[in-house]
């Protein structure tokens, strides 16, 4: 039998009894289409955090020197009670690694905390993210200025009380009007606005222009740690290929201002966009191979629900297959064609699963913060999936079908 005479009279066998292939094919729809969601957003979420997460939060090009890691999977508290016995960043520190590192980078402090904001007339806003920097902080983090300008190095040292706002910060503390040169209260705090920064968007749904940026030395600082204490520097390189010996240098700079022996391990962390992100490389090897195996439940309901649709459907046709016998099919003839049926129900299941699963994966993107991509190669693994799956559920049906005695076959009612 030719695959195309079988798949023709799979099609046929599905178009005649609608409502058992629909029954049939049920689990590798469902299957299929889950399968599509999970793996689109995954992709998806993989892509966001290689590009816009990693770009926003950590900067091209940038290693960060913390104090402690900012994403850990550590749970011990032995480790973390080491952590915070570790010294605190200074102003010093950051000082140290831009007079002495050899390459060319740019050196900036961050420290950032929430709090409210207030204007002249009393309006206020909560939950702001406010973030005291040095001047090459905008730089570093690629941020664009809408209006105004950023605060120079001489008010960067002498702390002076000017601030740049996110763009929805001041669009919602002065609708339609210029907040240049106006005050705003900052934790009480008076700051002038020098300038408004460019839209940023959001990050998974949270807004990042609810911020407010000031000198590291002002107030805002103070408000963050103590006196001389930082959160974090920031070193931004100027390409890709001069950051690994970046690393080594700051790590150098930073040993000797901690007096650390060879022997000891480092009293800080020196991150870059990649080690950062192993956390989410982690959840993502665990999701694909968590939601597979799900997958794969339903896949194999779906298979026996097609096996003894296969098997009531050999049982219905047996004076059809004797006759085929008869007439001088081989047994072959009988299993492949009893195969494309199957292959043709879960493949046409597949196809189906697949385009609900691919606009099921669009709206979740246009509903939530939650992205989706769609990978042609998983389209095709889904595919196949979904065919395997017929064919390995009617190996026994076709099996059973092919040792029918003609004889007998022709005679059954």
């Amino acid at each position: 039998m030719r695959p195309l005479e079988g798949v023709g009279l799979a099609l046929a066998q599905i178009r005649s009894q609608k409502l058992k292939s629909f029954f049939a094919v049920l689990g590798v729809v469902i299957g299929v289409m889950f399968l599509m969601i999970v793996v689109s957003v995954i992709e998806g979420m993989n892509r966001y955090m290689e590009d816009d997460f990693a770009r926003k939060i950590y900067g091209l090009n940038t290693l960060t020197v913390r104090r402690t890691p900012s994403v850990s999977f550590e749970t011990s508290e032995t480790v973390w009670r080491s952590w915070f016995r570790r010294p605190r960043l200074t102003f010093e520190d950051a000082e140290a690694i831009r007079q002495r590192m050899t390459i060319p980078v740019r050196v900036a402090v961050s420290s950032s905390t929430t709090g409210r904001v207030r204007n002249e007339e009393g309006d206020e806003i909560e939950g702001v993210t406010l973030t005291g920097g040095s001047a090459d902080y905008f730089r570093i983090r690629d941020l664009g200025i809408s209006e105004g300008r950023v605060f120079t190095p001489p008010e960067d040292r002498l702390g002076v009380p000017v601030v740049i706002l996110g763009s929805e910060t001041a669009t919602n503390l002065f609708p339609g009007r210029d907040p240049i040169g106006r005050t705003v209260r900052i934790n009480e705090f008076p700051f002038r606005v020098i300038g408004v920064l460019e839209e940023q968007g959001n990050l998974l749904g949270i807004s990042v222009d609810n911020v407010a940026i000031a000198p590291a030395r002002s107030a805002i600082g103070r408000m963050v740690n103590p006196h001389g204490i930082i959160d974090e520097i920031l070193v931004r390189t100027e390409d890709q290929a001069t950051m690994q010996l970046a690393q080594y240098e700051i790590e150098a700079i930073m040993r000797v201002r901690h007096r650390l022996r060879p022997t000891e391990p480092n009293s800080f962390e020196v991150e870059t966009a990649e080690d950062s992100m192993d956390f989410w490389t982690r959840i993502s090897q665990i999701l694909y191979l968590a939601f597979p195996l799900l997958v794969g439940i339903s896949l194999i309901v779906g298979g026996m629900v097609i096996m003894n649709i296969m098997l009531v459907s050999v049982i219905e046709r047996t004076r059809e297959i004797g006759m085929r016998m008869a007439v001088g099919a081989r047994r072959r003839d009988i299993t492949f064609q009893v195969l494309i049926e199957g292959a043709t129900l879960s493949g046409f299941g597949a196809i189906v699963g697949i385009g609900s699963g691919l606009a099921l994966a669009k709206l979740v993107a246009a509903l939530s913060p939650l992205p989706a991509a769609i990978s042609p190669l998983w389209i095709g693994v889904s595919l196949l999936l979904g065919a395997g799956v017929g064919i390995v559920a009617g190996l026994y049906p076709a099996t059973r079908a092919a040792k029918l005695d003609p004889v007998v076959a022709i005679r059954a009612e």
